[in-house]
């Protein structure tokens, strides 16, 4: 994953997000806040730049300070392609599961993809 940081970068993905509104909305508003200044230290990730398949924000991980506060350890995403998540989910370290977390997003499928693989290594899901 990619964490973008240049104002450019974020400023075109903030315009792309906004075409797939509604269910952008999550992702959308941290990608506003990052690129206004970030004052909550949030990042944005993508699988791939510019074509990308899934976008993740999440809380840096310095500032993580109890693997078990699931509030502060939000994750939103949107992706464009189930398997994209899948392999978010799955196969890297964006992702982190040795702590608890909330993943916010809008779009069919995310629930049934976090069970899968929070099920396929015998994870809790709440």
């Amino acid at each position: 994953m990619l964490i973008l940081r240049c104002p450019a970068q974020l400023q075109l993905l903030e315009e792309t997000l906004w075409k797939s509104l509604p269910t952008t909305l999550p992702v959308l508003g941290t990608v506003m806040t990052v690129a206004r200044r970030n004052p909550f230290v949030h990042e944005v990730l993508v699988d791939s730049w510019p074509h990308f398949s899934i976008v993740l924000t999440r809380l840096r991980p310095e500032e993580h300070r109890d693997p078990r506060d699931f509030y502060m350890n939000q994750l939103t995403v949107f992706y464009r392609d189930k398997g994209a998540l899948r392999a978010l989910l799955g196969g890297t370290e964006a992702v982190g599961h040795a702590r608890a977390f909330q993943m916010l997003g809008m779009q069919e499928g995310l629930v049934e993809a976090v069970q899968e693989v929070a099920h396929a290594r015998g994870l809790k899901v709440d």
